[in-house]
């Protein structure tokens, strides 16, 4: 077994223990579509229609109308061709491509679509520049969190990328994530909960040969 393939089959059985759903794909048009599967596989996000039946402001009421709209992914990282591939993706199934505004969509985003600077094999980690607050509500607020992560990009330890990470947090301010698994907090009777403080699913796709 090559290297690459080690540190493939390590970096899959460790995210995969945390939680993580991880794939294989061949190109960015494979990744495009198995987010639109999975967007059109979910139940629509339901985080609006919490307190919709209570007396609510303007403005909150038309956040509950937006429910009614179509679902949400939101891809604030992709630019030109691969953005315009996605868009088209999400429009021939009657969903709607963001890029910018989060703010605006603090819930009810159905999926975060984002790249992967790095992933950690001995955690099944990925690390997200996020120095853009789009890309960081993004991978925040959304219900499930898709990232691609090219197979060139993964490393043992968090020891061998450390140069990256430098270079990473050079500028400042800098914001780096560093993501193992779906969120999770056990803080309320040791309960173990999944998707409270962020996405409830992380899909992980391996993009081969880059």
């Amino acid at each position: 077994m090559s290297s690459v393939d080690t540190l493939v089959t390590e970096f899959t059985q460790r995210a995969e223990k945390v939680g993580a759903v991880v794939s294989m794909v061949k190109s960015m048009s494979e990744a495009f579509a198995y987010t639109v599967d999975l967007c059109e596989r979910k139940d629509a996000c339901q985080l609006l229609l919490s307190g919709c039946g209570l007396p609510l402001s303007d403005a909150a009421g038309e956040m509950c109308e937006a429910r009614t709209q179509p679902k949400v992914v939101a891809a604030p990282a992709l630019a030109g061709e691969e953005r315009e591939a996605l868009a088209a993706a999400c429009e021939a199934k009657g969903m709607t491509l963001i890029s910018d505004g989060m703010r605006k969509h603090l819930a009810g985003i159905d999926i975060g679509f984002t790249v992967a600077e790095y992933g950690i094999a001995e955690t099944g980690t990925i690390v997200q520049n996020s120095n853009s607050e789009e890309l960081r509500l993004a991978t925040m607020v959304s219900e499930n969190h898709v990232a691609v992560l090219p197979v060139s990009r993964i490393r043992a330890t968090s020891y061998d990328v450390e140069r990256e990470f430098v270079n990473m947090v050079d500028a400042s301010p800098s914001y780096m994530a560093f993501i193992t698994g779906p969120s999770r907090t056990a803080d309320i009777e040791r309960v173990l909960a999944l998707g409270v403080h962020g996405p409830l699913e992380l899909h992980i796709l391996l993009l081969e040969g880059e």
